[in-house]
């Protein structure tokens, strides 16, 4: 058993002792299914080592992983009752929540700049006022249709002002690179790799209005086994806390899993993924508010929402995480 198993294991013990019947339970799940993307990297390293099959194989809990290739996937996996926990951008979960889904924001997986607005190398296109009238490519219930939406709206803009090409984010980019869109908001390895491999320009950044990457679980799940909850997500902390020092290891299995060359996987790991964060508190609140806020104004979200308390609705779970 490796020096990270035997610390899953001790600490998963740990909290099951705290509750001694919920292991026991007799409506106890059968199996667990969690999403794993590539626009969270701490899933593959999870699901390439096998972290939660060996917390959960004592109580005979199986668990599936099912790739989502965006928020709005991992949304609707978790609306349907598909997948359990799925990752998405905060802003994408408030956005799913006013809108009905029953989810809770429990865990913070990473604190990214994976979108930006793209263009390629030879564009006109310089800044979101020239966006007026062209084609960009984007997928709906995202952060990066939401960090679009913020941008036309700060460029005294709306959606109406541009031909929205709605596609998921490997198409987009796709799209982007072969001329049938004049832009695209993108998301990282994708936005990377176009970068590197195509040249492509990300001609409007704004860290601060990407969301945190948020790890979100049925409520009906949590309200039924808060138990489970808290172990999945003590093994989620250890191997975010793994990540943290074992780069190469970390790069290694997201290769395995993209099939993309290192730069790609250096610029979106290196330089524009922080892993430093695990819980949910003022920060991550603040920046899904403010998100939420943005896109009331822009009339994403519908005036007669009271987008704060929708907020407190998504991130109020009792949940726990392990001390640093």
């Amino acid at each position: 058993m490796t020096t990270l198993s035997r610390r899953i294991f001790t600490l998963g013990a740990a909290i099951a002792l705290l509750a001694p019947g919920a292991a026991l339970a007799a409506d106890k799940p059968t199996q667990i299914a969690i999403d794993w993307a590539t626009y969270n990297p701490v899933s593959i390293l999870l699901k390439k080592q096998g972290l939660l099959e060996k917390e959960f194989a004592k109580d005979g809990i199986k668990i599936v992983w099912v790739q989502t290739l965006g928020s709005n996937k991992a949304l609707e996996f978790l609306n349907a009752g598909s997948i359990d926990f799925g990752s998405t951008a905060g802003s994408a979960a408030l956005v799913a929540r006013i809108n009905g889904n029953p989810i809770k924001s429990v865990y913070t997986y990473s604190r990214p700049e994976w979108t930006a607005l793209v263009t390629t190398k030879d564009s006109k296109i310089k800044t979101v006022a020239d966006l007026k009238g062209k084609r960009v490519a984007v997928t709906r219930g995202t952060d990066p249709h939401i960090f679009l939406v913020r941008a036309l709206l700060d460029a005294g803009l709306t959606e109406k002002d541009i031909t929205p090409v709605l596609l998921q984010h490997p198409d987009g980019k796709t799209a982007l690179i072969r001329g049938d869109v004049d832009a695209w908001a993108g998301l990282d390895p994708m936005m990377a790799q176009a970068e590197i491999e195509d040249g492509a320009r990300l001609f409007y950044r704004k860290p601060e209005a990407n969301t945190f990457g948020i790890l979100n679980v049925r409520e009906q799940f949590l309200k039924e086994h808060p138990d489970i909850v808290n172990r999945v997500l003590a093994v989620y902390e250890e191997a975010r806390k793994y990540s943290l020092t074992h780069y190469d290891e970390l790069k290694a299995d997201f290769i395995a899993v993209t099939k993309l060359p290192d730069a790609v996987v250096d610029k979106q790991l290196k330089e524009r993924t922080d892993l430093t964060f695990s819980k949910i508190g003022a920060p991550q609140r603040d920046a899904i508010l403010q998100a939420g806020l943005a896109l009331q104004k822009a009339g994403v979200i519908a005036a007669d929402v009271d987008v704060k308390k929708n907020t407190d609705a998504l991130l109020d779970a009792d949940v726990q995480l392990p001390s640093n």
